[in-house]
């Protein structure tokens, strides 16, 4: 049985905090992205998403239709995706595959006027890179300095 059958995007609720303030990640995994829990506070414009399997939070990442997203893309309809992640206990299940695989679907349906997701993943992360492209990401060529060195900018057409 493919165990991301029962898998959907929602918008984080007060009901996902528990389990999303459990999640753990290995210390290779966590220099790239962010645990759910440092960012559940938002500002304007970000959108925390939760990847859920049978209603229980498997992975987490934040949309931003922030000024921040000038810094990846030039398309004024873009929103960037950042703090990507799957909780450590649920990884090898296809939950990441899957959760970028509803994306489209989902960024259609609550936000409308966006037709591309843009996304910075550090050069040293081949299995995000393998991953994104995957799901339909493009690299857009593009690079720039992160915290812990290149990134590459990737983009999903919607």
């Amino acid at each position: 049985m493919d165990t991301a059958s029962h898998v959907g995007l929602q918008h984080f609720t007060d009901q996902h905090a528990d389990a999303l303030h459990r999640f753990e990640l290995p210390e290779e995994q966590g220099q790239f992205t962010s645990l759910p829990e440092k960012v559940l506070g938002v500002t304007e414009g970000q959108y925390r998403i939760v990847i859920t399997s049978d209603s229980v939070p498997v992975g987490f990442f934040l949309l931003h239709a922030t000024q921040r997203v000038k810094e990846y893309t030039d398309n004024p309809n873009a929103m960037l995706l950042t703090s990507f992640s799957i909780n450590f206990a649920e990884q090898g299940k296809g939950f990441a595959k899957k959760g970028l695989l509803l994306l489209p679907d989902f960024v259609h349906a609550e936000f409308p006027d966006c037709d591309e997701i843009a996304l910075a993943v550090n050069h040293k992360n081949v299995p995000a890179q393998k991953l994104y492209l995957h799901t339909g990401f493009t690299d857009t060529g593009l690079r720039r300095m992160g915290a812990i060195g290149e990134q590459f900018i990737f983009r999903l057409a919607l």
